[in-house]
């Protein structure tokens, strides 16, 4: 028999994780044409929450 609980905890932490990376901001953006790499690492910095130069 399977055991209910680990069923639970095993479901749950799958749909924590996938909730917790569809709320990524970074998902959002699309890079454009004239978008350079500094400009979208410095966006996604920002979005994430990360402070300025670390």
């Amino acid at each position: 028999m399977i055991d209910n609980f680990a069923l639970a905890i095993s479901h749950g932490l799958m749909l924590l994780a996938a909730w917790l990376l569809l709320r990524r901001p970074d998902l959002d953006h699309e890079a454009g044409p004239g978008d350079t790499v500094e400009a979208s690492k410095k966006d996604r910095k920002s979005a994430i929450g990360e402070k300025p130069g670390a």
